[in-house]
């Protein structure tokens, strides 16, 4: 059995996917520890799964809240670049401490989050077979399409490819903090050149929580690229996921589930556009704000119409009832809506959230809007036409039945130990294609 070592932002969505991943990989035999600054420890929640703190030096206990609420609400250019230099810092700590921490704990192999160029770095520098798993949207670039964090939709003509690769070039400028960090570390652990996400990606294997049928047409993702749907507990994490809020919901009302994620759970003002619009049609709103609000301000929001109000909410379970969902298109909470079916009011806010948003309406699976800017009024018509239109429950069915078949995380589990077990050959990974 192998000892897998895990390597991802530290967030904690990032962490919730890779974690059932990691679950799943314990429950097989194999031992996996994740590799982070000490504040990520607390997003470990499975027992049975390691953590090795790295980087206590630079990134102590503490330090991380501060650079998540940057990276919440960065506000302008400013705070923008300090959100790419915290990503640079965070890169350049671990290429430095995770060569020692992999030798001193034995890792075998190494699964690599896109979003974090250091696990593909380190794990080539070393010679360790590494696998990339995309958590967000996948970041593997080709011509024609928009980068995941851009809000473009779809379209094939000239206009288009100009705009795409326009703001391509726009983005890698902004980035450059971490594209210099991502070129040097490079150097220092004797690679060949390159400065881009993009180009830290694996060539054993490179697994995704998308489904094909979601993202904009795709023609040049390598053969060792698996669309295996949503990363979610399995076996008994699956039954210790559960029992966390869901209401006793009336009948006859339709119902809506709002969500904003982990990150950007602390925005009052837009969760009460979204109860006022709730009101206005007389639906039952469940709000989960991931602690992301006080008690006063979890009663200001039932006050705006929310008929209930939560930390966390069991996400499955309200949107396999839910009428609608009111999201700010983080991968995890879309990914989930389309197994459950549920039509989707797309908010985004940052990172891939408007490519995300993009690809909801490009696959006809709901609408959106803008978070800043859209009042009740609008956010309760774009409600009404998602409780009202089939043809988004048309789309979320054919959807669906890919999410159901792309094998979610005991494929990837199949796909990694193919990839990183000692001794297999490589073509068994592309009979799981």
């Amino acid at each position: 059995m192998a000892h897998f070592g895990v390597v991802a932002p530290a967030f904690y969505s990032h962490f919730g996917a890779l974690g059932a991943l990691a679950g799943e990989l314990v429950a097989r035999g194999h031992r996996v520890t994740f590799l982070h600054r000490p504040d990520a420890r607390a997003y470990v929640r499975d027992a049975r799964v390691g953590f090795h703190a790295v980087g206590a030096s630079t990134h102590p206990t503490g330090s991380l809240a501060a650079d998540l609420r940057r990276a919440a609400n960065p506000g302008g250019p400013f705070g923008l670049r300090c959100v790419i230099l915290d990503m640079a810092a965070s890169t350049d700590m671990l290429c430095r401490e995770l060569p020692r921490a992999i030798d001193t704990l034995g890792i075998d192999a190494i699964i690599a989050d896109q979003m974090e160029a250091a696990g593909g770095l380190v794990a080539e520098g070393l010679g360790l077979p590494f696998v990339s798993v995309a958590c967000a949207l996948p970041v593997n670039r080709e011509p024609g399409i928009p980068l995941a964090v851009m809000p473009f939709e779809y379209a094939e003509d000239e206009r288009a490819r100009h705009m795409y690769e326009g703001s391509t070039r726009v983005y890698d400028w902004m980035m450059g903090p971490h594209r210099r960090s991502i070129a040097a570390n490079a150097r220092l652990l004797g690679l060949s050149a390159r400065d881009g996400l993009h180009e830290c990606l694996s060539p054993l294997a490179q697994v995704s929580q998308t489904v094909a049928g979601f993202d904009f047409p795709r023609r040049a993702l390598p053969a060792h690229f698996h669309h295996v749907g949503p990363l979610r507990p399995t076996g008994l994490q699956a039954g210790a996921a559960k029992g966390q809020f869901m209401p006793e919901v009336a009948a006859g009302r339709p119902f809506v589930f709002a969500s904003l994620g982990t990150m950007q759970g602390g925005r009052l003002g837009l969760f009460k556009r979204i109860a006022r619009a709730c009101r206005a049609l007389d639906a039952q709103l469940l709000v989960a704000h991931c602690d992301g609000l006080d008690a006063r301000q979890e009663r200001e929001l039932a006050q705006a119409g929310a008929t209930w109000v939560c930390g966390f909410a069991d996400q499955q379970a309200a949107l396999e009832r839910a009428d609608a969902v009111v999201s700010h298109a983080g991968s995890n909470t879309i990914m989930d809506a389309i197994a459950a079916r549920t039509p989707i009011l797309a908010l985004p806010i940052a990172f891939d959230q408007p490519g995300t948003a993009a690809r909801v309406t490009h696959a006809g699976i709901g609408l959106k809007a803008s978070a800043r800017f859209a009042g009740s009024g609008q956010i309760a018509g774009l409600l009404r036409r998602l409780l009202s239109e089939e043809r988004f429950a048309t789309r979320l069915d054919a959807l669906a039945g890919g999410v159901a078949q792309a094998g979610g995380t005991l494929r990837a589990a199949d796909i990694i130990e193919a990839a990183l077990q000692p001794r297999r050959h490589l073509e068994s990974v592309a009979n799981l294609g």
